[in-house]
């Protein structure tokens, strides 16, 4: 969204988990840890998430739910909330993608993008 009022900014670090992954028969076992930061001019609550999954065979797992890990915070103007999940894939590298629907302390409801981010084990890629 180009209004600076409902500037949120995503980040995102993934590893992978390989003593929760079992190779021999397709599983690849993740960790991601994301930061979401209200850069906006506006208190702004995260009220649900929406995620892309795709594995490297181009399959597409789609994850929709309320808040994150059970929570929905209320992020003021330059405040972040952190937080940690997972995925498991049936490939060694696959990515994910989404959005947050976000509620502006205005009314507005907007979309906060989270862009691709790749999940790899460690030496898949070159």
């Amino acid at each position: 969204m180009s209004d600076p009022r409902y500037q949120i900014d995503v980040s995102v670090v993934t590893r992978y988990l390989k003593d929760q992954s079992d190779p021999e028969n397709d599983r690849y076992a993740f960790a991601y840890t994301i930061t979401v930061v209200n850069n906006g001019s506006l208190p702004a609550k995260l009220m649900s998430r929406h995620w892309l999954i795709t594995n490297g065979d181009g399959g597409v797992e789609e994850v929709r739910g309320d808040g994150v890990i059970g929570q929905q915070p209320l992020l003021a103007p330059g405040q972040s909330h952190t937080y940690s999940s997972g995925a498991v894939i049936n490939t060694r590298v696959g990515t994910m993608q989404g959005s947050y629907k976000m509620f502006a302390e205005d009314g507005k409801r907007f979309d906060a993008v989270i862009a691709p981010f790749r999940l790899a084990v460690p030496g898949a890629l070159h």
